[in-house]
């Protein structure tokens, strides 16, 4: 019996496949015909492998699978790991807003390196980079950003890792004469996670009803699924040259969003009102009072400032043309969030 979805011949080597956007881009590769071989750092943890064999068994396609153990900070081995593959999508990272800032930065530089050197040696020509708009900013306020945009701020250690690592990846691709494409999204919404992101994880707080009201935060949202998408077609394209921001849900808030949640799902306790911009220092408060109790600190004074500096008017008109992209609605990135946290 022939399988339902033909394989392309294809294998793209992908790091980082347990995390949020990178189990979606091998579900989406599979599903498209192409071999996947994926990088984890620890396959005897079922929290790293079991959701991405899901992907391939429920496709029908385990065969196209393979997992490998590798840790993006060695330098040795990657080019026999990635040996005989077509491209390679570099997703691994840290994506955190607390933790050991050196651990967050050198997983970021030194993997690129890593993984750049090796795609060079064993004859992998064309690469697609996750990178973030953190390092694309959102200053000047009141101006649309977009690909020509690069962060200026160094408040916190995930926006220098992120900047300075994109920047060394166009650094490595001239050295390397590597073909780079490199994706940019915003917020990252949507379900599918095994662990909370950054962008996903105040939602549970939200509809619990641990905050009376929501900061008017500037943030952009991209559903988790439209990221894989966008990865695979800026592989697929040849005309898919430079950066691609995602940000097709831009200029709103996590005010908005908590709004939002409610008016979808009035079952949930997420808050109706924001917090004025005046009165963030009461969050601020609140944020330092928890981390006695052992939270991690995400509403420091000093990145409070920052984000009220700039706003989250993000273009993704180049995602949208050059890649043909058809995002998925703002309802969709909020339905399908909440669903993961029921």
């Amino acid at each position: 019996m022939s399988e339902a979805i033909p394989a392309n011949g294809q294998t793209i080597f992908v790091t980082g496949v347990n995390g949020h956007i990178g189990n979606h881009i091998v579900k989406d590769l599979l599903s498209h015909g192409y071999a996947v071989k994926g990088s984890v750092r620890d396959l005897s943890d079922p929290k790293k492998v079991d959701h991405v064999k899901k992907h391939a068994e429920t496709l029908g396609v385990a065969e196209r699978l393979q997992l490998v153990e590798g840790d993006v900070l060695e330098a040795d081995g990657w080019d026999q790991k990635m040996d005989g593959c077509d491209g390679l999508f570099h997703t691994a990272t840290v994506y955190s807003t607390s933790g050991d800032a050196t651990v967050i930065i050198d997983t970021a530089n030194k993997g690129t390196q890593h993984l750049f050197t090796a795609a060079k040696q064993c004859g992998i020509a064309r690469i697609v980079y996750t990178s973030s708009i953190a390092a694309v900013g959102s200053m000047p306020k009141g101006r649309e950003k977009t690909e020509d945009d690069w962060q200026t701020d160094r408040s916190s250690p995930y926006t220098i890792a992120k900047t300075e690592s994109e920047r060394l990846a166009w650094d490595l691709a001239k050295q390397l004469d590597l073909d780079l494409r490199v994706i940019n999204p915003s917020g990252v919404l949507g379900g599918g996670f095994v662990k909370p992101t950054p962008s996903v994880e105040w939602f549970d707080d939200a509809m619990k009803g641990l905050f009376p009201a929501a900061p008017k935060i500037p943030m952009a949202f991209v559903h988790v699924m439209d990221v894989a998408i966008a990865h695979r077609k800026a592989y697929e394209i040849d005309e898919a040259q430079g950066r691609f921001i995602l940000a097709p849900h831009n200029n709103t808030t996590i005010a908005a969003v908590c709004r939002r949640i409610r008016e979808l799902h009035p079952e949930t306790k997420s808050p109706k009102r924001a917090i004025p911009v005046s009165l963030m220092f009461i969050v601020v408060f609140q944020d330092w009072a928890m981390s006695w109790f052992g939270a991690p600190r995400r509403m420091t004074r000093k990145a409070v400032k920052g984000y009220f500096r700039g706003d989250s008017n993000l273009s993704s008109k180049k995602a949208t043309e050059v890649l043909g992209m058809e995002w998925r609605s703002f309802d969709a990135c909020i339905n399908d969030t909440v669903r993961e946290f029921k």
